[in-house]
């Protein structure tokens, strides 16, 4: 293509890649038919089951190719879903492992984007290619270091917290551009940038969705059904919802049905406080029929526990739940719960309070045709404007090749 010049080969960073199921699979993709030479370094697909997936084996490196794009894999970490120990070793291995190789092949690229999709040690291979080979550097940051730290039970020690600063700052000050998936990241991370650095807003995208697809019977009977999707662990402050269904009076809990699909570390302790038949487990469902549940749900929930790193954090989840043009049911504080009250999608509680839960949830299963249906229309506005998927990954290739 005419606009591409001489300089056209990017090396994309990141934890995770195809098989598995992440935003960056459709920037490669679609960098690459822009007319770039799009190369991955990653590892050994293993999320989130935190198993090797059939068909790949966990050598310590090894090549692949998807779609024309060549894949840098290096030997993944398992067990991990459940071992803290292992977590740490994960995210330790690549920085190490994934520095070696970065070493033999980062001379050859152009430009690096390091896609950050949570411990900021798996951009240190980036970072290692723009010190040793001073190749302009872009992060596209999903996660905040090291608030994130803190915010999943660390304990903040001064000889902790002196490492991690030191870090951090070593990281952001090592690169030449910012995106972030949130706004509220740009307060938290400018301490540990240079003065210059420019942020740029740049949000998750909804999954492809075809709502053309048969929804899923989800009841016999007509009910208002509540659908929570995705990881089920602490900080989905699932507990909460649970509690606040089940505190419903029987009228509203013969009316309604909450949805939980997915899988995670908090599953097993959710099912045993369940007390209401009316909250379903559905366990987890593959992406590409995830539609037929969203066609099926009255509302869709996005949540999280009340820390200050989540009010600042915006689940992939909510433009998935937008794009599907149903009402959300926000119980979450901060960056999220603003989308929902500016953009009038939905409704919103305070995810400490079980008495404003369930409010909400009265509210929800009271709303009229006419609220519901203007929810939805704002919906589909949002989603052709502010995350709409194709001007997204258009600026951050503008930005990983530095055009003004």
């Amino acid at each position: 293509m005419e606009k591409v010049l001489k300089k056209n080969k990017i090396l994309i960073v990141t934890e995770c890649f195809y098989p598995e199921e992440f935003k960056i699979n459709d920037v490669a993709l679609q960098w690459q038919k822009e007319g770039y030479n799009v190369d991955v370094l990653t590892t050994v697909p293993t999320y989130p089951e935190s198993e090797i997936y059939d068909g790949y084996q966990n050598k310590l490196y090894q090549k692949d190719n998807w779609k024309g794009i060549n894949i840098y894999r290096i030997k993944a970490v398992t067990g991990y879903k459940t071992s803290l120990l292992k977590k740490l070793l994960k995210y330790f291995s690549f920085m190490i492992l994934g520095s070696f190789v970065s070493l033999k092949i980062g001379k050859k690229y152009d430009y690096v984007f390091g896609f950050n999709m949570s411990a900021l040690t798996g951009m240190f291979p980036a970072v290692l290619i723009k010190k040793l080979y001073k190749k302009p550097l872009t992060f596209w940051t999903q996660d905040i270091w090291p608030a994130s730290v803190y915010a999943y039970g660390f304990k903040k020690t001064k000889l902790l917290s002196f490492c991690l600063d030191k870090f951090v700052k070593f990281m952001y000050h090592n690169i030449d551009n910012i995106a972030i998936s949130g706004k509220g990241f740009e307060k938290e991370l400018r301490p540990y940038c240079k003065n210059d650095l420019q942020f740029n807003y740049l949000p998750n995208w909804a999954d492809d969705l075809d709502m053309s697809m048969k929804e899923i019977r989800l009841t016999q009977d007509k009910k208002v059904h509540f659908t929570f999707a995705g990881n089920i662990g602490k900080v989905q402050n699932l507990d909460n919802i649970i509690m606040a269904f089940n505190s419903l009076d029987i009228k509203f809990q013969k009316k309604a049905q909450l949805n939980i699909i997915g899988n995670g570390s908090a599953l097993e302790e959710l099912k045993q406080i369940n007390i209401n038949d009316n909250v379903v487990f559905h366990g987890r469902k593959p992406r590409n029929i995830m539609a037929g549940y969203y066609k099926a749900s009255d509302f869709l929930i996005v949540s999280l526990i009340n820390r200050r790193i989540f009010s600042i954090t915006v689940p992939a989840k909510t433009q998935t739940y937008i794009k599907a043009q149903k009402p959300i049911l926000a119980i979450i504080n901060g960056d999220t719960a603003d989308i929902i009250k500016e953009y009038n999608l939905g409704y919103i509680s305070n995810p400490d309070d079980i008495k404003d839960i369930k409010d909400c949830f009265m509210k929800a299963i009271n709303a009229t045709n006419d609220e519901i249906m203007k929810f939805s229309l704002n919906c589909d506005l949002l989603t052709n404007s502010i995350f709409n998927k194709d001007i997204i990954i258009d600026k951050l290739l503008k930005l990983t090749v530095c055009e003004n």
